[in-house]
């Protein structure tokens, strides 16, 4: 592994976790259920652990990696900027693909609404892409 992969799955490590703190630590507080391992579970009829699983692999693993091969080099900007452009990437994916799947229509409308979306886009920014 060359010091750009190492750096890539050092910065998933960190959103990953953050990403999984706020989801089970923060969410709550506001008055939001947000367990991504239950979803993911749930969509293929697994336990919850499967879940984890592949949203540890993703989050670790798969995006960083994506965005390492792929976008990197061609996003304009400083290492901030390819971050935050990745980080909206990655928050548009989950409220227009993800959400529907998870039943809770566009943009969680039928869920936690825009005030979910919004603070999923803060996290996504604040955690994504930063040690790239």
């Amino acid at each position: 592994m060359n010091g750009m992969s190492g750096k890539l799955i050092l910065g998933g490590v960190a959103g990953t976790a953050a990403m999984t703190m706020t989801m089970m630590l923060i969410a709550p507080m506001m008055g939001l259920h947000m367990d991504i391992a239950a979803s993911l579970a749930g969509m293929v009829h697994a336990p919850w652990m499967v879940g984890m699983v592949v949203h540890l692999i993703m989050g670790i693993l798969i995006f960083p990696l994506v965005y390492g091969i792929l976008l990197r080099r061609y996003l304009p900007g400083s290492a901030l900027v390819h971050g935050l452009i990745w980080g909206s990437v990655l928050w548009m994916m989950m409220e227009v693909a993800v959400m529907p799947m998870l039943g809770v229509g566009l943009f969680g409308i039928n869920g936690p609404g825009m005030m979910g979306a919004a603070a999923a886009l803060r996290r996504t920014w604040s955690t994504e892409g930063y040690w790239a």
